[in-house]
């Protein structure tokens, strides 16, 4: 009689060459886009909770800001608010339109086009959404270098760049072939979220928590949105 564990052992082997396999749309990418979306959302819950119930956490947070803004100089306030002006609103909504464009005139890639309407337009109405739910008003500060009335937690300005630019950061990913240019497109993504996240408390409109935690569910939204988009995309070229 045959041993049947060997065939129990297969069964898992092959689900595991499924899951680990750039190929299929249930493939490398899913398991690694879930991956992201649970730690960075674990990441979010953790940050959210300590920030609402953690004393510590809120006397960290109130010790940073205060920091921050008694070093404030004329010239660095300055630079601070050019670099804080690339994760805007404004900046964010007229660079995605532009890429957009780019997309559908020159490219036709509209399973990318997809992907950044879901990461920078339902990321914008997830961050009104999240500050709403947790009503955390922003530092109070004497003499304060911007005055801001609406909620701060998550970062609006932190969570935009970290889903723009990690969004261009992966198109550039897709475009090159080689681990090492990938690899620099993300890092100057990070780098460019720090920076920005770093101008809002250096300028007094967030706490340590609100960009830390920006941060976290941009990176969770981001791997939603690239995981759902990259799955139907490989899901419609195997029915085709």
């Amino acid at each position: 009689m045959s041993d049947p564990t060997p065939r129990r052992f297969a069964h898992w082997k092959r689900f595991l060459q499924a899951r680990l396999s750039p190929e299929g749309y249930l493939g490398l990418h899913l398991t690694v886009g879930l991956f992201v979306i649970l730690a960075a959302g674990w990441w979010f819950g953790d940050i959210a909770e300590d920030m609402s119930r953690n004393a510590a956490t809120r006397l960290f947070d109130e010790r940073v800001a205060s920091w921050f803004h008694e070093r404030a100089t004329p010239f660095l306030t300055q630079v601070m608010r050019v670099v804080t002006f690339f994760g805007s609103v404004g900046f964010v909504a007229a660079a995605s339109s532009c890429v957009a464009i780019f997309l559908i005139v020159r490219k036709r890639r509209w399973y990318q086009l997809l992907m950044l309407a879901l990461a920078v337009g339902g990321g914008s109405l997830l961050n009104i959404l999240l500050k709403h739910f947790f009503h955390r008003q922003r530092p109070v500060l004497e003499n304060p270098l911007l005055t801001l009335t609406s909620y701060g937690f998550p970062s609006g300005h932190t969570m935009g760049s970290t889903l723009f630019y990690g969004t261009l950061a992966v198109f550039a990913a897709q475009s090159v072939k080689t681990w090492r240019w990938r690899v620099l497109a993300f890092w100057i993504a990070a780098l460019a979220v720090a920076l920005i996240g770093l101008s809002r408390i250096y300028l007094g409109a967030h706490y340590l928590t609100d960009v830390v935690g920006a941060m976290a569910v941009g990176l969770a939204w981001l791997a939603f949105c690239w995981t759902g988009v990259e799955t139907l995309r490989k899901w419609r070229g195997r029915r085709q």
